[in-house]
């Protein structure tokens, strides 16, 4: 087996130790990106803030680029499983409660904005955004070929399409305007996916 050293930087997923020191050191980071930008995310301040030799968390992830890639895949892992309501409505409500309340939690809004604001200067951070998303929209877009198997949208369908509908006016109300991320912005989403989505807008 190769190396530890051999490997992309946060990739390892072992187990005790190493385990517990990558999940301090990704919430030490996450907490700095939110109150402070990625601009400002400095390895030796997350070690201290972690309790980790700072040689560790170098020798690990590298670079504040490799810190936020492996940061994204944890939020990945972690992110709470889709509902499953039995209707295309409400399974595309609760996608969009679920975006509309990580969005305007005080940490987890913030620490999209820096994420999304460091992905436009660094390529590897926007690979791991990207991923993020493919994730994400692959775990609910069950939900949406679901609908099409009940005949509740045109065959065809793309359900990576729609369940990306549902998400986008969110974000866009989110990074270009101070209207508040309310209940209605969500509805409004949803209605305007499944709309199109019947109308055959992503066949």
């Amino acid at each position: 087996m190769a190396p530890t050293d051999a490997v992309e930087p946060g990739s390892v997923r072992p187990g005790g130790r190493t385990a517990r020191v990558r999940a301090a050191v990704l919430r030490a980071a996450g907490d700095m990106l939110a109150e402070q930008g990625h601009h400002q995310l400095d390895l030796t301040e997350v070690a201290r803030r972690a309790d980790v030799g700072k040689t560790t968390v170098y020798r690990r992830w590298g670079s504040g680029a490799g810190l936020v890639a492996d940061l994204l895949s944890d939020m990945a892992e972690q992110s709470s499983p889709r509902a499953e309501t039995g209707s295309l409505l409400g399974d595309l409500r609760a996608n969009a409660e679920l975006v509309r309340r990580t969005l305007t939690d005080p940490r987890q809004g913030a620490l999209f904005q820096a994420v999304i604001a460091a992905a436009t200067s660094d390529r590897r951070t926007a690979q791991a955004l990207h991923r993020f998303y493919e994730v994400r929209v692959a775990a609910w877009a069950p939900c949406v070929q679901e609908a099409v198997d009940r005949g509740e949208l045109p065959e065809g369908t793309d359900p990576a399409e729609v369940v990306r509908a549902v998400s986008a006016p969110l974000y866009y109300r989110l990074l270009t305007t101070d209207a508040p991320l309310d209940a209605a912005a969500a509805e409004r989403a949803v209605q305007a996916a499944v709309t199109a989505a019947r109308a055959g807008a992503f066949t």
